[in-house]
């Protein structure tokens, strides 16, 4: 009697236990957010999605926060396929002074315009592995479906308002500056690790 008491008193916090931890992972989930590409053509309105991409949103907001977009040139725009920007040298192969990680997610495909996505410089890796790392700084956003990139490239966002803007966009046109609308807090919190580290590079890259 006294054991099956035992198990019970076990089962009970047990349960209590997992339902203060869904309660906590739930009030700790993170939100997507909105941001503003303000461009020399126009705006272009996108969400970020912090909630399944959440280290490339930190690192996307992270440089948007600090004004590291400012003034950046569109370097490499393709006709049909994307209009690509975040290279202070505006040769195709700068960046912050660091790289990291794919985020690929099945969930997360290049299946219309207006997808955000990384850029990168792997070659021959395996879709969806997650093994490339030299994302940096550099993003494109695409003109319609190009679902030859699932798996390959790290899908963070997509456009909600001004695809009309993406498609007017020119090779050498400028991001005037990025505004981030939502609140980071908790995106920076559960990545602050990485962004601590990314902004330190970033700081002494700045002397």
């Amino acid at each position: 009697m006294k054991t099956n008491t035992a198990l019970l008193l076990v089962a009970v916090l047990a349960m209590g236990a997992t339902f203060v931890g869904n309660t906590f992972a739930e009030d700790k989930q993170l939100s997507d957010i909105n941001v503003v590409i303000k461009t020399s053509k126009g705006n272009i309105e996108a969400v970020v999605y912090a909630s399944k991409a959440p280290v490339t949103s930190a690192n996307f907001l992270n440089l948007a926060k600090r004004g590291y977009y400012d003034g950046l040139k569109f370097h490499r725009v393709i006709s049909d396929f994307m209009i690509q920007g975040g290279d202070p040298t505006g040769t195709g192969s700068g960046g912050p002074g660091y790289k990291f990680e794919d985020e690929t997610n099945r969930s997360l495909l290049h299946d219309s315009a207006g997808i955000l996505s990384m850029a990168n410089a792997d070659r021959g890796k395996r879709a969806y592995s997650n093994t490339g790392k030299t994302n940096g700084s550099q993003f494109f956003i695409t003109h319609g479906p190009t679902p030859h990139l699932d798996g390959m490239h790290t899908v963070f966002g997509k456009v909600t308002n001004g695809q009309d803007v993406v498609n007017k966009i020119k090779q050498g046109d400028t991001i005037e500056t990025i505004e981030v609308l939502d609140s980071t807090d908790l995106l920076f919190e559960a990545t602050k690790d990485r962004v601590a580290e990314w902004n330190k590079i970033l700081d002494k890259n700045k002397k």
